[in-house]
């Protein structure tokens, strides 16, 4: 019963806060949960869901390659400036703490549950995205390696 009030919960929150993904995220669920196929689908969209999500998310992003409306000449002209080199960095950066992320979340799972907690708030209440655990949970790496670096030398 708890789950289906929660998975309500986070319909209203959707609603609330005109949140388009998490109205159809929490209601395909709350669905599959009611019609009795949750124990069937639930273990593969936990194990597979973020990797299904991440690939529509770069089709999506190259589809102006797909086009034609980028190419090597713009992809280069990109990177050349200011902008596009921080960009550019930024993405090197994302790809890299998303690495510390799945290590985080192997080590302390608790990390995924506080995620989860973090990026219902953000996405229901403060227009954030949902772009993913592992890179929260890369950045939450990266902050407490600091932390743990720091508190070595006090």
């Amino acid at each position: 019963m708890g789950a289906y009030l929660f998975l309500l919960l986070l319909v209203l929150i959707g609603v609330i806060s005109h949140n388009q993904s998490v109205i159809i995220a929490s209601s395909v669920l709350l669905i599959i949960k009611a019609i009795g196929f949750g124990d069937q689908l639930f273990p593969t969209l936990a194990a597979k869901g973020i990797h299904w999500g991440v690939t529509i998310i770069t089709i999506a992003v190259l589809v102006p390659i797909a086009t034609g409306d980028i190419g090597f000449r713009e992809l280069w002209n990109s990177i050349k400036g200011p902008v596009g080199i921080v960009a550019f960095s930024s993405g090197i950066f994302v790809a890299l703490a998303a690495a510390q992320g799945v290590q985080l979340m192997r080590v302390d799972p608790v990390v995924t549950t506080a995620l989860l907690a973090g990026t219902i708030l953000a996405v229901g209440f403060m227009k954030g995205v949902p772009v993913g655990p592992l890179v929260g949970a890369g950045i939450a790496a990266l902050i407490l390696g600091g932390y743990n670096l720091i508190e070595k030398w006090v």
